[in-house]
């Protein structure tokens, strides 16, 4: 983020430590060292896209938050209102390991980490006037009830400054058992005005989890959501408001690597949402973004600038000189 301005967009949740092996582990192979964390990649994703994000958590105080903090800062991702731990908790650490095929097996060490640790005060200074969409996940409420509490009282005070909130669903069950994350889950929904999930987790956030797909996203819009947009990985996605639905197909690209994906979309739907496009440019750009994550190893490394955005309607096989 560059300028005195202050982010049109916050984020809030974990970052960690990404360690991405390039063998299986038990045989020792070198490892790749990186940076991963949900919210932070959507912030990435924004900052590459132009736009002023702010991210904000908690790292430790040790050679991985410094890592964290210096990723984010190089992509242009405003830190201020992050928080070194000063308590000796750890920053998390993910651990990657790719399997049979396009299988990937991904381990977490992140019980008592800084991150889980965030409190309501760590997150609600950011939250200033000016900003206009605070993005959330459920996966930051899962991490400890104190995290829980922060994510609703970030929501609650961008209600309260009119800015949007936009919630990814992003159930984890290693994380928490679905009645526990739907008891979260339900109220943080019914503060936002976008909602992002897949179609299995819209019993989380629905008032009557019985309902199929079609009920459950018309039941959304009529409690009040502006946007449900529903992923479905390569099959596309779908965005209903209160003028009907647009369903987008998926970009046909090489894929490399599908972790990540899910957080290109979403920022590439926010870019959008920020730049006053309509529903069917926000699914278009989404789209695009998420084509260029799953094309290079990574769960960031791959999203794309603007001016990248144009370059996947180009003609198969064109050189650029």
């Amino acid at each position: 983020m560059t300028g005195t301005m202050g982010p049109a967009v916050v984020t809030i949740g974990e970052a960690m430590a990404a360690l991405r092996a390039t063998g299986p582990i038990k045989l020792g192979p070198a490892m790749e060292l990186s940076v991963a964390g949900a919210e932070a990649n959507v912030a990435i994703g924004l900052a590459r896209l132009g736009h002023r994000v702010s991210w904000v958590g908690r790292v430790g105080d040790d050679a991985f938050g410094m890592l964290v903090l210096r990723t984010l800062r190089a992509e242009g991702v405003d830190v201020t209102h992050t928080r070194t731990d000063t308590e000796g908790r750890a920053t998390g650490l993910l651990v990657r390991e790719d399997s049979i095929g396009d299988l990937a097996k991904v381990a977490y060490y992140r019980a008592g980490s800084a991150g889980s640790a965030i409190e309501a005060q760590d997150v609600l200074p950011a939250l200033r006037p000016g900003i206009r969409i605070l993005h959330l996940t459920g996966i930051t409420p899962a991490l400890s009830p104190s995290a829980a509490d922060a994510v609703a009282a970030a929501a609650a005070r961008a209600r309260e400054l009119g800015a949007s909130v936009c919630l990814d669903v992003n159930y984890r069950a290693g994380l928490w058992d679905p009645s526990r994350a739907r008891e979260i889950l339900l109220p943080l929904a019914r503060t936002a005005d976008v909602l992002v999930a897949s179609a299995d987790e819209l019993h989380l956030v629905c008032d009557d989890p019985s309902l199929d797909e079609e009920g459950a996203v018309a039941a959304l819009v009529a409690r009040g959501l502006r946007e449900v947009v529903i992923t479905r990985g390569g099959d596309g996605a779908s965005a209903t408001d209160a003028q009907g639905t647009i369903d987008v197909a998926a970009r046909h690209v090489q894929v490399r690597d599908v972790i990540g994906a899910g957080d290109a979309f979403v920022a590439g739907y926010l870019s959008a949402m920020l730049d006053g496009l309509d529903l069917s440019a926000r699914l278009q750009r989404a789209s695009a973004t998420g084509a260029f994550a799953v094309t290079i190893r990574g769960d960031w490394e791959g999203l794309p600038t603007r001016a990248d955005l144009a370059l996947l309607d180009r003609p198969a096989g064109t050189t650029l000189r």
